[in-house]
């Protein structure tokens, strides 16, 4: 079965990784692409929004993936999984936990596929650290995101409205690496929200977890990237995670990985997924950037422009 997929929203993640990743797979087809920003020129036809591509492409689709920002995830979502199609959300997959719940409720309904693409969780190394950390008792947690706003997110606006996210756009990626690894679920003791005057979410943030785990994410580092999560097990083993999750070492040591990129393997989760009628929805990455919005302490700093 050939799956004809749409792309709705078309940025720098659609052009960069899910394109590519749809073009190397044979189960897919790109049908249809959905963006205000105008045609892409992709080759496939374009639309200015989903409403319209849904009524000229009664039954020419079978899945959509949607790349928008996340405040408009959910109302899109719906309509497609009322249209009957398999839907992929981009991370996160919406802006709220009523959202993402309600599209699984959706999804079931229809007996249509929905799926959370998390990328993160599909780098090199998660699986190795997550099998080197199966039945640990975890000693410590150190979590590192530390990237320049103005690199990967040049000039966009809507990461500081509500609903943007702010830092924990990449932030939240740490996290979902974090609930794939660890054998235990993760609790916002405290939080630090550092928000920019005149914005309303955070270019800096940190998690205390309690019991030595911890994550700091910041949007205002220079020197390149920093994506680190250690581990440290009551043992004695440590667990480190490099470069996002595409390296990890034991102790020290490197370990063998392999070299499969974070999109095509999302896209092969898709297919079996959609293959079954199944849905696949992780949303605990979520649970835990909304409790530290609840439990957090804002602290204002100078404005961001």
């Amino acid at each position: 079965m050939t799956i004809r997929i749409a792309i709705i929203g078309y940025g720098k993640i659609a052009a960069d990784q899910h394109v590519p990743a749809i073009h190397g797979d044979p189960r897919y087809e790109l049908a249809a692409v959905a963006t205000r920003q105008g045609d892409p020129a992709i080759g496939v036809p374009w639309f200015a929004t989903p409403d319209e591509m849904f009524a000229a492409m009664p039954g020419g689709l079978d899945a959509v993936a949607i790349c928008t920002p996340p405040s408009v995830r959910h109302s899109i979502g719906a309509d497609a999984l009322k249209a009957g199609l398999h839907v992929l959300l981009e991370k996160p997959p919406a802006s709220t936990l009523g959202e993402m719940d309600d599209l699984g409720r959706l999804a079931a309904r229809a007996g249509r596929a929905l799926y959370a693409g998390w990328h993160s969780q599909h780098a090199a190394g998660v699986a190795g650290a997550k099998a080197a950390l199966a039945g640990e008792r975890i000693a410590a947690l150190d979590i590192r995101w530390f990237e320049d706003v103005r690199k990967w997110h040049p000039g966009q606006q809507w990461i500081w409205e509500p609903g943007g996210f702010g830092v924990f756009d990449p932030g939240i990626n740490a996290l979902s690496i974090a609930t794939r690894i660890l054998p235990m679920p993760l609790f916002v003791r405290s939080a630090r929200l550092v928000v920019p005057s005149g914005r309303q979410a955070p270019i800096a943030a940190d998690l205390d977890f309690g019991d030595r785990l911890a994550a700091r994410f910041d949007w205002r580092y220079r020197d390149g990237e920093q994506w680190t999560i250690s581990v440290m097990t009551e043992m004695g083993k440590k667990v480190e995670l490099r470069s996002g999750g595409a390296h990890f070492t034991i102790d020290g040591a490197e370990q063998a990985v392999e070299p499969r990129g974070e999109y095509p393997s999302i896209y092969d989760r898709f297919a079996d997924l959609v293959a079954n009628g199944a849905s696949e929805v992780d949303g605990e990455p979520l649970r835990i950037v909304a409790d530290a919005f609840l439990v957090g302490r804002r602290e204002t700093t100078e404005p961001f422009e």
